[in-house]
């Protein structure tokens, strides 16, 4: 249980909101730390801790592509499938990341490694086709790109072509400046 094993967390996010509610995302974030998601009981534990119903838990724990209600990979692949990303190849992203981990969105690869999922906007329209494994974003995608983005996360756990949460677009006709 949440409560038990996260006591003093669970009392210092209920203490940052005068309105309980208002820390059901931290404590749905604590949840999905736990297990990599959100398991069904612990968005009725949730519920109690904030005196909501467990539909109202859920009906956030669903709306948030953040927030997982079924186990995903080591890399949670979230490729963006806005209407920017759409007019510059992002069905094209998903259909390479289709032929080389052999999986659909919403699909996990048989070793547990890579969970893919098509999401809506990840605010970097600018840097687009983009997309972001776990908590980095990889942005102004190339087969190339994702081909290195895939194999340095298969064989060193992380990528340096990795952007941070976003990049800054830039002008076509930019001149890069020293500093």
């Amino acid at each position: 249980m949440l409560k038990d094993k996260y006591k003093d967390e669970i009392a210092e996010i209920l203490s940052r909101y005068p309105v309980k509610r208002s820390a059901l995302i931290p404590l749905l974030y604590l949840a999905q730390r736990e297990q990599g998601y959100i398991t069904e009981a612990s968005m009725t534990e949730i519920a109690g801790l904030l005196r909501l119903t467990p539909s109202q838990v859920y009906e956030t724990a669903t709306f948030y592509t953040m927030l997982n209600l079924k186990k995903v990979g080591k890399f949670h692949i979230q490729v963006c499938k806005s209407l920017m990303c759409a007019l510059v190849g992002s069905d094209t992203v998903i259909g390479w990341m289709k032929n080389k981990l052999g999986i659909t969105p919403g699909e996990t690869t048989a070793d547990g490694l890579f969970t893919l999922t098509a999401v809506e906007c990840l605010a970097a329209c600018g840097t687009a086709p983009m997309m972001q494994i776990n908590d980095d974003y990889y942005e102004r995608l190339t087969e190339e790109k994702v081909d290195r983005i895939l194999a340095d996360l298969k064989t060193n756990g992380t990528c340096p072509l990795k952007s941070g949460p976003y990049l800054w677009p830039e002008p076509a006709n930019a001149v890069k400046r020293e500093t």
